[in-house]
């Protein structure tokens, strides 16, 4: 039997995919979260075979989870599925990306899959991914983008960030020239329609 822990935020979708992965004879959730700072606390306790994972997640998104847990066996399932998230989450050691629109079968079929040591990933997500290059942004650059991304003026992000106001600022216009965007809007619009924020 294998052993799945479902995080996702939203109660009435993590019901829906607890019932129908209930329904296969070799699966069973052990446990349910719906807040990605829960999932550490409730890995501990339940030592699941296969962990699957929602990216928008209060407390802590699903990738930032991945990051905290090297070594398990893990699937992100999200409405977001971009090119970004998908390296992220190679990168964190995550082993199967599908997006929500998958069917109960291919969710079933990618947790066994994992759990068998493979790996499982959207067709479609994978070449996009690869069509779409690295994240051109630095750390910073990308910080400083998603604070703005967030509503936070150049002052917020400097404090936030323990900048002066002048490197904030050339941060961002970094991010902008990189992006070939025309300003700080359609930079931020098009880093988070990559992924790379």
């Amino acid at each position: 039997m294998i052993r799945v822990l479902l995080a996702d935020d939203q109660h009435l979708i993590r019901e829906a995919l607890a019932m129908m992965l209930e329904f296969e004879e070799d699966l069973t959730v052990v446990a349910q979260c719906g807040r990605g700072d829960e999932v550490l606390t409730a890995v501990g306790a339940h030592d699941p075979d296969v962990i699957v994972l929602d990216i928008e997640m209060p407390g802590l998104d699903g990738l930032s989870v991945a990051e905290r847990l090297p070594g398990r066996a893990m699937l992100i399932l999200s409405t977001f599925a971009r090119p970004g998230h998908l390296r992220r989450a190679i990168a964190a050691g995550v082993r199967g990306f599908i997006p929500k629109d998958s069917s109960s079968a291919e969710l079933a079929d990618a947790i066994r899959r994992i759990h068998a040591g493979g790996r499982y990933l959207d067709p479609e997500l994978a070449a996009s991914a690869m069509m779409a290059g690295e994240n051109p942004l630095t750390d910073r650059e990308r910080d400083a983008l998603a604070l703005a991304a967030a509503g936070a003026s150049v002052a917020e992000i400097a404090g936030r960030l323990h900048l002066s106001e002048g490197t904030v600022r050339n941060y961002l216009s970094n991010a902008i020239t990189k992006l070939g965007a025309a300003n700080r809007i359609t930079a931020i619009r098009h880093a988070q329609r990559m992924g790379w924020i």
